[in-house]
């Protein structure tokens, strides 16, 4: 299978610097406001439900092709800005070895959550060239005709651990925290082996072709201040800093930070993720002088079109036209999304900033 992408291939230069994603990300002034979501690649378009009628979410991923094909999938459908590697963020974990069970309507369950440091001796080192090889096969077939640049992504520590720990998504995350907090010393190891794996995982992403790169802490939000600087904070940085010599664009997001993004904005990233829950305007005062991306609330978009739009102006003026502002959700797309309201969202997000009109 090719990757089809039709009319929204173009050469290769159109994912050089100049991308308005990148301007964007590097606070430079762009030609309009770039517009990519999380969740864009997947679950909302019809196209990729076909496919996942044939075959299980990790199928999926072991064909480069197939990988490819869903990751342009909204490229051609959207109109988007930037494209995301279609992946999962425990992919790496599977990758070694880790038994999960990707369920619907659930997300990954694990089928033997970590309690103990005997647990850690479960988390080898990843090497990328075998373990993902054919996420890193679909990078390179897809920088080769992408119109817009890749981002690639990876789990942040914190989210991480907390999967192994809970077993799967969790309300309280009380398993996570009694670990974090009851037995700092295994904490802070796990947490380490995590970074490693992140890092290893994104470094090859972009050295396979990404050009830029998001670190996900889904899950840093039910933290306070304190422990996340104490418990979380260390990795996520030492996995950002182990990025910054390949000189791509780094985001950092998670849900519900709106207390930790003065320490998020600390881990080095060059962009600063904002959910949809503190305005983008006080979120940026928060993060410094960095780029946002954000952060229109996933639930609008099954309102009628003119509340959508009214609520993308929302965020718009509190953005002011500064450079620096990628438009996103702030999470993911959600599955009952109309793809038609996703694409005429790109179109007034692009009419409405686009510079000189």
């Amino acid at each position: 299978m090719g990757l089809g992408v039709g009319s929204s291939v173009a050469s290769t230069t159109m994912t050089d610097a100049q991308a308005p994603f990148l301007l964007a990300c590097r606070c430079e002034p762009a030609p309009w406001t770039p517009v990519w979501f999380m969740r864009q690649a997947g679950r909302s378009l019809p196209e990729f439900r076909a496919l996942r009628e044939k075959h299980t979410f990790f199928e999926l991923g072991q064909s480069a092709e197939l990988t490819a094909e869903i990751t342009s999938q909204p490229v051609r459908r959207l109109g988007v800005d930037a494209a995301i590697i279609f992946s999962d963020i425990v992919t790496p974990l599977v990758a070694v070895g880790i038994e999960v069970d990707m369920q619907p309507g659930r997300g990954p369950i694990f089928a033997s959550p970590f309690t103990s440091a005997a647990d850690l001796q479960r988390l080898r080192p990843l090497e990328p060239e075998i373990d993902q090889a054919p996420l890193l096969d679909a990078i390179r077939l897809l920088v080769k005709d992408l119109a817009v640049p890749l981002i690639g992504f990876a789990g942040a520590p914190f989210t991480m651990a907390s999967y192994l720990v809970e077993g799967g998504p969790s309300r309280d995350y009380a398993r996570t925290k009694s670990l974090m907090l009851g037995a700092p010393a295994l904490w802070h190891a796990l947490m380490e082996r995590l970074a490693d794996l992140a890092l290893a995982t994104l470094r090859a992403q972009v050295e396979a072709g990404a050009a830029a790169v998001q670190l996900f802490d889904s899950w840093a939000g039910v933290l306070d201040p304190h422990h996340y600087t104490e418990f979380v904070l260390p990795a996520s940085a030492r996995v950002l800093a182990g990025l910054a010599d390949l000189g791509v664009p780094r985001i950092h997001f998670g849900v519900t930070t709106g207390e930790l993004l003065g320490q998020m904005a600390t881990a080095g990233a060059d962009v600063v993720g904002i959910d949809w829950r503190v305005p983008l305007d006080a979120a940026w005062a928060r993060v410094g002088d960095r780029a946002v991306q954000g952060n229109l609330d996933p639930a609008v978009l099954g309102a009628p079109w003119p509340v959508v739009a009214a609520e993308a102006d929302r965020v718009l003026a509190a953005a002011d036209g500064r450079p620096g502002h990628v438009f996103n959700l702030g999470h993911g797309v959600l599955p009952e999304t109309d793809p038609e309201v996703l694409r005429r969202l790109v179109d007034h997000v692009h009419e409405r900033t686009r510079r000189g009109t």
